[in-house]
Formats: structure tokens, C-alpha cells, sequence
């Protein structure tokens, strides 16, 4: 069955239960940074220009028969906005350096920034302009999850000791992250995408009940505020612990799930009901960064022998593809399911 896509009836939780229903799947990697060997630019360049980001998920969607356009993984973008300092360089993913909480007095005096600020507004615009450019699949947004940024405000590893010692303050944070990304979400769902990638892998690190409680119940604010009929989100956590926590990622409420090549793909596919779907989880910096066209196809036919008897498991990358992968290998990746299918 082909499912056609057609922009004025896009009903994502049909999207969901048709690409279920579906004998052969599309791929649907997360994968945009590499669109900048097809246009010969820089990551800084990228991230700085709406019409370079809609058109290099042009080029990816034109390229490969990928079963929607993920945009970029960055999860920079929104702590740049409360005011961290972030690392740019030519062809690495930003990253953000230091922190600017550390004190409950910090976390009180925190602004929550207006969508729209730091490099938000260009993300919003690549959307916009995404969806009019790609009309045969859906279009997602990325975002960072609540914890992962709330991490970032207050440097990854105190964070995991802040939610023992210093849990209100965690939390405060937390409230405000929480507000800040269902905005900017409400925002690229209005310029027209259909759903958002929320990328909250710091929450892997947690223990079940502090993920539960950090994490997942912030999440499920997040989701019940965005989502409808028309627009998704797609829960990633590539963390390691993600099997054990399981049935509190399954109470965000998200239809969709991406996870990582930490863990077994098939062990977690035993845990996930039959009418939500599960992607992951073909390791992308071994393989599609640093592995061979063969060992991609492998890896990738591996992984689709032992989760493809599950009608809700769609093969996917395990976290972004690199922005220096390289195109034989993506290329590669894609033949593997086309080969797996026929």
C-alpha cells in the first residue's frame, strides 16, 4: 500500500496508523546536518539562514525517499536564547558551553526568553519555508526536551546531582524551559509543520523515578499543549537507560518514539503498544559516519531482521547523522531498506 501525502488533509494520527499498517515501511533517519556537503557550505552557515535550512532539507527529501523531512537536531538553539554560550564551528553540531544556573537564586532570576529571539526565528522561517518546498511527506521541527535544557542551563553533570541536592531548583528551571519550548513548538506548528522531533537524551541518564519525575511529567505538559490530529511529537531519548524507564516515556502521550544505539532495539520493541510507533536505531556515527557502504548495509538489514516482524517498528538512524557522513553511506543505508522490503 502507498500512502499518498497530500498537504490539505494532514491528519498525522492517521499518518501514524497508516505508516503501521504499511507491508513496507519508509526510513525515516534524522538526518539534515549532511545536507551541507550537497550545497558546499559550512554548519555556520547553516545555522544561519532560513533559506539555507529549507533548502538543504530540499535536497535531502529530492536525494532519498526518506519517509519524512526531519529538520536539524540542534540542540543549542533554544539555551542560546536564555543566554548560554554556545561553540559554532564549520562542520560540527553547535554545541553550548558552561552554565548559567548554579543557585536557586539563578533559577529564580531566569527569563524565559520570547520565541522568536536568539536564532529561533530562523528556525521557525526554514519551516515555513520547508513546507511549501516539500509536499510529499511530513515536514518535522526539532526541539530540545525539558530536562536536556534545562542541562545545558545548568552544565550537564551538576544537573544529575542538582536533582538530588537541589531538586526545587531543578525544578524552577524546569517550569521555565517547559514554558519556553510549548511556545516555540505552538510556533513552528503554526508556520505549518506537522510535528516535532524532541530530542531529550540528558533524561537517559536519569533512574526510572527521576526521569519520571524531571523529565517525562514535563514532557507530558509539553504534548498535551501541542498535540492534535493535525501535529505530532516524536519522542527521542538516545540515552542508555531508556528500556528501564520505559513506562514513563510511554505516559507522555507521544504516538511516535526514537531511540538510540545504546540499547537493543528489539528488546525495546517487546515494550511498545501496537498502535504507537518506534524508531531507532542504527548507530550513526560508527556506521554512517565512520563505517563502510557494506557494514552500513549490514548493520541496517541487522537491525531490520529482529524489529521488522513488529508492524510499528520504522528503521531510523539511533540520533542525527553527522554533518560529515558520508553520502555513499547514507545512500547505502537507504539501498539496505529498499533491498530489506523487496
Amino acid at each position: 500500500m502507498v500512502v499518498f501525502w497530500h498537504m490539505s488533509d494532514r491528519n498525522m494520527m492517521q499518518w501514524v496508523k497508516d505508516t503501521i499498517s504499511s507491508p513496507a515501511k519508509k526510513a525515516i533517519p534524522v538526518l539534515s546536518f549532511p545536507a551541507i556537503q550537497l550545497m558546499d557550505i559550512s554548519v555556520k552557515d547553516l545555522i544561519s539562514s532560513s533559506d539555507l535550512q529549507a533548502d538543504g532539507m530540499k535536497a535531502v527529501a529530492a536525494r532519498t525517499d526518506a519517509g519524512a523531512s526531519v529538520s536539524l537536531m540542534d540542540l543549542s538553539v533554544e539555551a542560546e536564547c536564555f543566554g548560554s554560550t554556545i561553540h559554532i564551528s564549520d562542520d560540527e553540531v553547535p554545541t553550548v558551553t558552561g552554565s548559567i544556573v548554579s543557585s536557586e537564586e539563578d533559577a529564580d532570576a531566569l527569563e524565559i526568553p520570547v520565541v522568536g529571539s536568539g536564532r529561533t526565528q530562523i528556525y521557525i522561517d526554514a519551516i515555513e519555508k520547508a513546507v511549501k518546498l516539500i509536499t510529499d511527506r511530513p515536514v518535522f521541527a526539532g526541539v530540545i526536551g525539558p530536562f536536556s535544557l534545562a542541562g545545558r542551563l545548568m552544565d550537564v553533570t551538576e544537573a544529575m546531582i542538582y536533582c538530588y541536592e537541589e531538586p526545587d531548583m531543578v525544578h524552577t528551571v524546569l517550569e521555565k524551559a517547559t514554558a519556553f519550548i510549548t511556545e516555540y513548538i505552538l510556533a513552528y506548528k503554526k508556520v505549518g509543520a506537522h510535528g516535532v522531533v524532541m530530542a531529550e537524551p540528558l533524561a537517559g541518564l536519569l533512574s526510572p523515578a527521576l526521569a519520571e519525575e524531571f523529565s517525562s511529567d514535563y514532557v507530558k505538559k509539553i504534548v498535551d499543549a501541542v498535540q492534535d490530529d493535525s501535529f505530532i511529537v516524536v519522542y527521542h531519548n538516545c540515552g542508555n537507560c531508556t528500556i528501564q524507564m520505559i513506562d514513563s516515556i510511554l505516559d507522555t502521550g507521544a504516538p511516535v518514539f526514537h531511540f538510540g544505539n545504546a540499547i537493543a532495539m528489539d528488546e525495546m520493541m517487546d515494550k511498545i503498544p501496537k498502535d504507537r510507533i518506534a524508531m531507532g536505531n542504527v548507530d550513526p556515527a560508527g556506521q554512517l559516519r565512520n563505517g563502510t557502504v557494506e557494514s552500513v548495509k549490514s548493520t541496517t538489514k541487522d537491525i531490520m531482521d529482529k524489529c521488522c516482524g513488529y508492524p510499528n517498528f520504522v528503521i531510523s538512524t539511533g540520533c542525527d547523522v553527522p554533518p560529515m557522513s558520508k553520502w555513499e553511506n547514507i545512500d547505502a543505508f537507504f539501498e539496505a531498506v529498499k533491498e530489506f522490503y523487496a
